[in-house]
């Protein structure tokens, strides 16, 4: 039997009927060596305009949002028009799209008159367009020859019910995947999965985050003990940094889990944080591959590090962030301090992307996203008010209009000098830095600065490295 190679496309690679024959013809390819299994995004823009209908449902501008599935309707029939498949399949595609649109509609419907947008409906209402994509790729397989059912992920995926950004359980997942697909495997027909999507114990329809695809992908994969998992996107792998900053960056050959994680935890776009979590479970290599380069040979993550002649192997940046800083004397020393800032914040649903801590104690200092800054900033007034009169705490105090750059890889681990180079180099530009955290493994400096400093930060730290050298040359 042929190994299992899972293969996700994003929105881009499935945002045209151009783009969505090139998909059928990778994966016909690929089917004479590997058994695929393919799992999809929305077709490019689709769920940003679910969104934006739901909210326009919620605030009872009903005439806008039925003109965005109107829109919706358009994008995909106009699609499978392009798409020049046979009569009869073209006449079902295009049933099926108007009956999920008309569902679609139902719901929209419901929220308008409710005046409310819960988080159950926006997960449904979101998975719409995952829906609808998966019908086109398989019907553009069948037409290149490759036998393929479209499968919703409801069917596979098992997870929690925290609406918006619900997490697996791998186990149950596990179980119902090879109920649903195991069947179409044997039967070598190539199942064409929606991303981003999944379901409570009960059935009811969840969504893993924006971005989650590439997660429902590694998810698929440790359930079908997979050879590897392919992630097809826009760009040839992960790369140096940004080339929007850097035009002279390159893509990396090798990443291991972690150097990925931490790459995509801190503004990344390739992949979604969470993408390594199942892989490295069961040590499921992934492969990041452009679909407009598929010869081109990516770049490859597994669980240990290529050496690389590189201390540092990229360079990333997170915007729009704010900085809290609790202060005061009354800190010092005091035991389950810290337990009361990250208790306050928890209550808040506010998540801490930075941490930093003087050894003294007199200080602590939180990067969290702009949008929530003022909200936990309250939250933390609140948690100290008592303190704060007191003045055992001097301050709780917001700045806005920040950024992290973080320094990634391996090699840095037991090398001398890192840190001193990051700093040096920002320091010859004239680039202050607000706060400096470094894990204990060693593998990521992470670095608080103005917004406004990020493209000068990335260039000198990716220069003072010489990232541009491929260190194979």
């Amino acid at each position: 039997m042929k190994k299992v190679v899972v293969m996700k496309f994003g929105g881009t690679s499935v945002g045209s009927a151009e783009r969505i024959r090139d998909v059928a013809t990778i994966v016909r390819d690929a089917s004479k060596t590997y058994q695929v299994v393919v799992v999809v995004s929305a077709m490019s823009g689709v769920t940003d305009l679910l969104v934006q209908a739901a909210e326009h449902a919620e605030q009872r501008a009903q005439k806008s949002f039925r003109d965005i599935v109107d829109t919706i309707r358009h994008k995909h029939i106009a699609a499978i028009e392009s798409l020049k498949l046979d009569a009869d399949t073209a006449t079902s595609l295009r049933a099926n799209v108007t009956k999920d649109l008309d569902e679609l509609s139902g719901w929209l419907e419901g929220v308008y008159m409710l005046r409310e947008l819960t988080p159950r409906a926006r997960d449904l209402i979101t998975s719409f367009g995952e829906r609808l994509s998966v019908q086109l790729v398989a019907a553009s397989l069948v037409q290149h020859g490759v036998a393929a059912e479209p499968v919703t992920a409801n069917r596979c995926i098992v997870t929690d019910d925290k609406f918006g950004d619900t997490q697996p359980d791998l186990k149950a997942s596990a179980k119902k995947t090879k109920r649903t697909l195991s069947p179409l495997l044997a039967e070598l027909v190539t199942p064409v999965v929606t991303g981003f999507m999944g379901a409570t114990t009960k059935g009811i329809v969840t969504t893993l985050g924006r971005g989650g695809s590439d997660y429902s992908a590694t998810i698929l994969g440790y359930c079908l003990d997979a050879h590897e998992v392919w992630i097809w996107t826009d760009v040839t792998g992960v790369m140096t940094a940004d080339p929007r900053i850097i035009p002279k960056a390159r893509t990396i050959d090798h990443l291991s889990y972690d150097e990925a994680a931490e790459l995509s935890y801190f503004g990344a776009k390739v992949l979604h944080p969470f993408t390594m979590l199942p892989a490295a479970l069961k040590q499921t290599p992934i492969v990041i591959k452009n679909t407009l380069e598929p010869q081109a040979v990516g770049t490859h993550i597994t669980e240990l590090a290529t050496p690389d002649s590189h201390e540092v192997k990229a360079i990333t940046s997170m915007k729009q962030l704010s900085l809290i800083t609790v202060q005061g004397k009354g800190m010092t020393g005091v035991p389950g301090f810290a337990a009361r800032v990250f208790g306050a914040l928890a209550v808040a649903k506010v998540s801490v992307l930075f941490i930093s801590q003087a050894s003294s104690q007199y200080n602590i200092s939180l990067v969290v996203k702009r949008a929530d800054g003022k909200h936990a900033t309250d939250a933390l007034h609140e948690e100290f008010r008592r303190d704060l009169s007191r003045h055992s705490i001097e301050m709780v105090k917001l700045r806005e209009n920040l950024a992290i750059i973080a320094v990634v890889g391996e090699g840095m681990h037991g090398h001398p000098g890192v840190a001193g180079k990051t700093l040096s180099s920002l320091g010859e530009s004239n680039i202050n830095i607000v706060a400096i955290a470094q894990g204990s493994s060693e593998r990521n400096i992470s670095l608080v600065i103005d917004e406004t400093d990020v493209p000068a930060a990335v260039r000198h730290i990716h220069d003072a490295f010489k990232l541009e050298r491929d260190p194979k040359a």
